[in-house]
């Protein structure tokens, strides 16, 4: 049986990333990968257009990872998003940075990503097998085994990359969790996250498609403030989407409230006295001067019980109130958050604790390394979790390597 110095588990951008680092460095490395083709789920990132990272100072990510940012901070140092977008640049790929700061091939094609990670584990003569699911992993006396359906593996050194849970059809099951737990780690209650969530007795179906821009939702449990997330907000036929709505869905549960000021808070007393003035304006008019979508104001009007025709005049106290409520403060209830089948990605995973955030090399099994989305981390929408991925492995390639020549020269 053929012995390698590392075996990799999971072929996404972390897997391959990893791979070919430390087969470049001068390792043997079996690459495993259960899908007949690896890299599904990087092909279907950002629509398939595939946002891999974010401009702007490697600094400004520690805030993006919620509660996690700060085991993260070695791994972004040491595999920065400038460093990133110089490794994609500089081998044919050209990227362009959107307003906002989010990076995407110049191409929009995520295969284009992909072709260079592939092109990077044949140059370092990676050893891959694809449609090969791993069934088992275990420590031995010198390494670790690893049995697919189709035989056994031993390598020296273990590296878990098998994402998350999300987009189960394109491999991530949340295999990893599985073998992280046999070789005795603790896994983080996982659920999706990057989600998109459906409302009770959703009001706005039919207006699908109508977005905001820089709004701050409010999310709420049983009247205690939970958080609140300043972003673009969609409206979709079941609920809500959109960068705020999808970087608060890690702290979302059924049942949650969510306050959505269609119009900044601070615009209350303006709107107030703007319909005080009315006059015999109608109430529809005066509102069509605030930035609001025409079909979204119409809804709004509806719904707090103002005839087309009203004036300002007619108006009541107790329908200004409501006007006033759905406008600035706007309160719905959470159904539930969406599930794996479009969650972007998976909150929870292997406890951070039991995993040196110096060397991504587990505390609890020698030998043993994590990279990506396999982790307790999950980012914002923006780029955020494929630089994770990337750095995560780059950390753990490096310390493999180095590992590596310290068992040689033992």
């Amino acid at each position: 049986m053929e012995k390698y110095d590392l075996i990799v588990v999971g072929a996404g951008p972390a897997g391959l990333f990893a791979a070919a680092r430390v087969g470049a460095g001068g390792g043997t490395v079996l690459l495993l990968e259960k899908k007949k083709k690896p890299g599904r789920k990087l092909l279907v990132s950002g629509s398939g257009q595939c946002n891999i990272t974010h401009a702007g100072s490697v600094t400004e990510f520690f805030t993006r990872y919620g509660k996690h940012g700060q085991f993260l901070k070695p791994a972004l140092r040491a595999f920065t998003n400038a460093d990133l977008i110089a490794h994609v640049t500089g081998r044919g790929v050209p990227l362009t940075t959107e307003e906002g700061g989010k990076v995407f091939p110049t191409s929009r094609k995520a295969q284009d990503v992909l072709d260079l990670l592939l092109a990077g584990y044949r140059d370092a003569g990676v050893t891959i097998r694809c449609g090969e699911p791993v069934v088992a992993v275990e420590k031995t006396e010198d390494g670790f085994s690893v049995r697919t359906a189709a035989g056994e593996y031993r390598s020296a050194l273990l590296l878990i990359a098998t994402g998350g849970a999300s987009y189960p059809a394109t491999g991530s099951t949340g295999d990893g969790y599985a073998f992280a737990a046999s070789l005795g780690h603790t896994i983080v209650r996982t659920a999706p996250a990057l989600a998109p969530v459906t409302v009770r007795d959703y009001p706005f179906a039919d207006l699908a498609g109508i977005s905001l821009q820089g709004v701050t939702v409010s999310l709420f449990r049983a009247g205690k403030k939970i958080g609140d997330q300043r972003g673009d907000l969609l409206f979709t036929h079941e609920g809500l989407s959109g960068p705020a709505i999808l970087d608060l869905s890690r702290f979302i549960e059924p049942g949650d409230t969510l306050v959505v000021p269609v119009l900044p808070e601070g615009m209350r007393e303006e709107i107030t006295a703007a319909l005080a003035g009315g006059g015999g304006a109608r109430v529809r008019a005066v509102l069509s001067r605030y930035p609001v979508p025409e079909r979204l104001l119409k809804r709004i009007t509806d719904l707090s019980e103002v005839p087309p025709e009203t004036t300002c005049a007619h108006l009541t106290k107790a329908a200004r109130t409501c006007l006033l409520q759905h406008l600035t403060a706007c309160t719905l209830t959470v159904d539930a958050p969406g599930g794996y089948g479009v969650a972007m990605v998976t909150r929870g995973g292997v406890a951070l604790d039991e995993v040196d955030q110096k060397t991504m090399g587990s505390k609890c099994v020698d030998g043993l390394y994590f990279a990506g989305e396999v982790l307790d981390i999950d980012g914002d929408c923006g780029g955020f979790n494929i630089q994770a991925a990337f750095s995560t492995a780059a950390l753990a390639a490096g310390a493999v390597l180095r590992r590596l020549s310290e068992m040689k020269e033992g």
